[in-house]
């Protein structure tokens, strides 16, 4: 055992520290009994004394308020402090007018209620603030924002509730005030474009002490049940849309720290392999003991499709037979790769035209199969066969001791299929999701965008679910593939992605069974434009970006030697302790 590095900056705490006394960053039961006083005596305070608060008081007010917590670490906030009184009577008139419009808007009793408020606070307490949030910064330039574009506001939002909570602490009382049309308010303190106001805080010594909330008080509502608010899982209720079916427990969270503990203990600092880290974090989960050496497996499946004859590709579909029967002779470029990587390869014939292909697993549809734009890719019969299949392949190879799955497709035209399938399971523009492929042109890349976008015209994106979509966008790889995934979830083994064709199977499957999604972990990222909205939609950083189009798992093989490496690092690495 080796002693631990301790940083003289930040968290000085182990893991093994934050495991042995997971309560040791608890205030005392004195503490939180004040906390919850404060916060149960907060009140919004209409009356004020005409007593001035002195400046450090005020300041320390701000600071509070400057310690909430905020998105991206943006601090958004700014607070304009009004001490003018030509100002102040300015805001109590705007208030009033909003005041008087508002309660016309009302039924006739609520509107009454709304007069008799009392809003001579913005005129009586000695400070009044005005909170602002600054959002000329472009929501994607904030992390978090680009997908709560509001969340600067609900930072500021928090800034108040500091600012408050000191406030009453103090002895002082708060009323905010947003009886203001914002326009007017952001041009009475000159806020500039871009920056929007939260309303007026009136901050001084209370006139009244209410022991009620005084809405409450006065009728005008009462404070709900904690059990009324409170929902668990999904909202309740008639209508609602159905719970995502799972049958698959993913990783317990006892799994999944202990996997992140195991990181935390090596001689080195935390998260120093960066993305391999949180895929060992990942495959640790599943397996705490590594990978077995001979537990890996290179799924390889391979289809023809009839949207070829609509000029998608740059090859004959004859290809597709000529590169599975060099994977079954252990001779292909996926084959050479995964054999390089220590893994056991299985070639899949799922739909190669010409019959099946010798020595390679058939799992082949039975009926018919569609060019996607006039017709399906697969009947729903056949969806359901090659989905059975691929989980007993994958249930098969979990028997045989694989802990490690790779995935790899061949079939010349499918990136087409891949575009389409994608563009049904994503909310996104399929004419982007199209990409060169193997070889194209432009005026292959053109007929592409045409096929993508009258099969999804024809389908109907995201209708009947994966299932279906599987049918009228896919082929005899992807469903096999994506039974693969879910087989593999549901034995314990892990999962590794290559290209787009085989994280849309991944995708499909984590549609099909969420669960199945704690078990992947994406190889690459190939240069097919449709692939990082997939890997997105997974929640998955590529280990590998070279710019691969070679398919056949080529990228899964090759990032399979670099997580055998990281994971090796991860058991074989000094430990830390206490002392030496």
């Amino acid at each position: 055992m080796w002693p631990r590095p301790v940083p003289t900056v930040g968290d000085a705490t182990s893991a093994a520290d934050r495991r042995g006394d997971p309560t040791a960053w608890a205030f005392s039961d004195s503490d939180r009994d004040v906390l919850r006083l404060i916060m149960g005596a907060r009140r919004d305070i209409r009356r004020f004394r005409p007593d001035p608060l002195p400046a450090d008081q005020v300041r320390r007010l701000l600071a509070a308020a400057h310690q909430a917590p905020s998105v991206g670490h943006s601090q958004p906030w700014r607070f304009v402090v009004v001490a003018e009184p030509a100002t102040r009577a300015h805001a109590a008139l705007l208030a009033d007018q909003a005041r008087i419009q508002e309660a016309a808007a009302m039924e006739t009793e609520a509107g009454r209620h709304l007069l008799d408020l009392d809003l001579e606070g913005i005129r009586e307490a000695p400070v009044g603030i005005v909170v602002c949030c600054d959002r000329r910064v472009p929501a994607a330039g904030v992390l978090g924002r680009a997908t709560f574009p509001d969340a600067d506001m609900w930072s500021c939002a928090c800034a108040i509730q500091n600012l408050w909570l000191a406030a009453r602490a103090e002895g002082l009382g708060v009323g905010w005030v947003t009886l203001f049309q914002p326009d007017e308010l952001r041009d009475l303190v000159a806020a500039p474009p871009g920056v929007a106001v939260l309303g007026w805080l009136c901050i001084g010594w209370p006139d009244e002490r209410p022991p009620a909330p005084g809405l409450e008080r006065r009728g005008w509502s009462r404070r709900q049940d904690l059990d009324d608010v409170v929902l668990y899982e999904r909202w309740p209720g008639a209508g609602a849309p159905p719970a995502p079916p799972s049958r698959l427990a993913p990783p317990s969270q006892a799994a999944v720290v202990h996997a992140h503990d195991s990181g935390d203990a090596i001689l080195s600092p935390p998260g120093s392999l960066g993305v391999l880290d949180r895929a060992v974090d990942r495959l640790m989960a599943v397996h705490p003991d590594g990978l077995r050496s001979d537990g890996g497996r290179a799924v390889i499946a391979a289809a023809d499709h009839p949207v070829t004859s609509l000029g998608v590709s740059a090859y004959p579909a004859s290809v597709t037979r000529t590169v599975l029967e060099a994977t079954v002779a252990g001779v292909s470029m996926g084959a050479v790769s995964a054999a390089g990587s220590g893994l056991q390869v299985v070639a899949v014939d799922a739909g190669v035209e010409g019959g099946a292909v010798p020595g390679a697993r058939a799992c082949r549809p039975t009926r018919p199969k569609g060019d996607l734009v006039a017709t399906d890719g697969l009947s729903a019969v056949d969806v359901e066969r090659l989905l059975t299949a691929g989980v007993e392949l994958a249930k098969e190879l979990i028997g045989e001791g694989a802990d490690l799955i790779t995935l790899g497709e061949i079939g010349v035209g499918n990136t087409t299929v891949a575009a389409a399938l994608a563009a049904g399971l994503l909310p996104a523009d399929p004419v982007e999701l199209v990409g060169l492929g193997a070889g194209s042109d432009s005026a292959t890349v053109a007929a592409k965008r045409r096929a993508v976008v009258a099969a999804l015209a024809r389908a109907g994106a995201g209708a009947g679910g994966a299932r279906h979509l599987l049918g009228t966008l896919g082929g005899g790889e992807f469903a096999v593939l994506t039974g693969v995934v879910l087989g593999a979830a549901a034995g314990g083994a892990v999962v590794v992605l290559d290209g787009l064709a085989t994280s849309v199977a991944a995708l499909a499957a984590v549609r099909i069974e969420p669960a199945t999604s704690a078990h992947l972990i994406a190889g690459q990222r190939s240069r097919e434009p449709g692939h990082p909205p997939v890997l997105a939609a997974l929640g998955l950083e590529p280990l590998l970006d070279l710019r691969l189009r070679a398919g056949e798992g080529v990228g899964a093989t090759l990032a399979v030697r670099l997580l055998r490496a990281a994971v090796d690092l991860r058991l074989a690495t000094a430990r830390t302790g206490p002392d030496r």
